[in-house]
Order: structure tokens, then sequence, then C-alpha cells
């Protein structure tokens, strides 16, 4: 399985089949660049423009997962579980939607743009993943601190911090180093992809940095 970084929330997630599953797409007002190419499916946790661009992507040959719920595009197993954008029930931003996906043998987990930490009965539904998208940039999500507890909550071999603060991104955030200060353990891989193998299975919580570029 390869993983690529597209910026922000969005990574494209390859299967051995060559299959393309693609997480919150953006606009071009972020900063970053705008994905253009071949995929399978779309999940969007959100209908935020940073995570639901939607014009480039061909609807009549692209599956698009945006609800709660079970789904099974391209045989690809997916689970959209419910929380919110915000620590007040979706009172300020909204809701959004946390995905599991099952690809390669590895179970995959993007919490979008998770803004609260997860309840007993959230970390049940999840349970232990492999990989772990998880947001780290406060303001409008979960910050560093809270993003720290929620690796200690949900068990994942690798940990890959998304929507955070960088030089292209077009709006604040916190950057890497509030999180960093609590994962003391981490590895910057100088690519914005990376190929999992049955090696990273063996990890434990090992925090994978990837460059966007």
């Amino acid at each position: 399985m390869k993983i690529t970084w597209l910026g922000h929330s969005s990574f494209i997630i390859e299967d051995c089949k060559g299959r393309k599953l693609l997480t919150d797409p953006f606009n071009d007002s972020i900063g970053y660049e705008v994905f253009k190419g071949d995929i399978d499916v779309v999940t969007i946790s959100h209908q935020h423009f940073d995570h639901n661009y939607k014009d480039n992507i061909n609807s009549e040959k692209v599956a698009v997962v945006e609800k709660v719920g079970f789904f099974n595009p391209c045989d690809i197993p997916i689970q959209g579980i419910p929380s919110y954008h915000d620590k007040d029930q979706g009172t300020k931003r909204g809701e959004n939607i946390v995905y599991l996906f099952q690809m390669d043998g590895y179970k995959l987990c993007h919490l979008g743009d998770l803004g609260h930490l997860l309840s007993k009965e959230d970390i049940s539904k999840i349970g232990g993943v492999d990989v772990l998208f998880i947001p780290i940039g406060g303001n409008y999500t979960i910050n560093g601190k809270e993003a720290f507890q929620i690796t200690k909550t949900i068990k994942s071999h690798v940990i890959i911090p998304m929507h955070y603060k960088t030089p292209d991104l077009s709006f604040p955030l916190e950057g890497l180093e509030v999180f960093l200060k609590y994962i003391k353990k981490g590895k910057r891989i100088n690519s914005n992809s990376i190929e999992l193998t049955d090696d990273l299975k063996k990890l434990d919580g090992e925090l994978l940095i990837l460059d966007y570029k």
C-alpha cells in the first residue's frame, strides 16, 4: 500500500490492486496544489471548502462517500462514524465523520476535522488501527495536546499528523511543534509518500511525518 499526502487532510491511499482512495479534497484557496488525477473512491469528512472539493472528480466514475454508515465501493470496506467539528456537539462548526478503511489487510482511520476528545463509545467503535491520520493544528480542530491524548486511546501502529500549519497554508493553525512536544518518537519522511510493509505492523505508535511536496 502506498500513502501520499497532498497537504491539509487530503491523502491518496493506493492498494496493491491499484485502487485509489482520496480523502478530503480541497480547493485552490488554501495554498496547496489542487489534486488532478484518476481515483476510484473519495471520502469527505464534512462539507467545508477545504475538505469537500469535487469539481475535479468525475462523478460518473468515482464513488463518493460523505455519510455515516457502512459502504463497500470498489470492494473497499468503509465505515463512517459520527462525530463533531467542535466541542459543543456541532453547534459552532457542524458535524464531522471519522472514517475507517480496510485496504491490503490494513485498518486505517481518518479523523477528519475532529474537534473534541473521543468518548469510550467512540474509541470502542474505532478499535485498534494500523494507521491513524489525526488533525493536530487546533483552532478549528483538536490541538497538538488533545491529539496526543487521543493517540493514547486509539491504539495505532503508525500515526500520521495532518491539518496543521505549513508555509503554504493560507490560514492560521498550530504547526507540528506543539504535537512534537508530547510525541517523543518520530520519523520524518523526506517525501510526501510512503509504502506500507508488514514490518510497519510491528511498530507501536510510531509517528511518521510526511512532507506534502
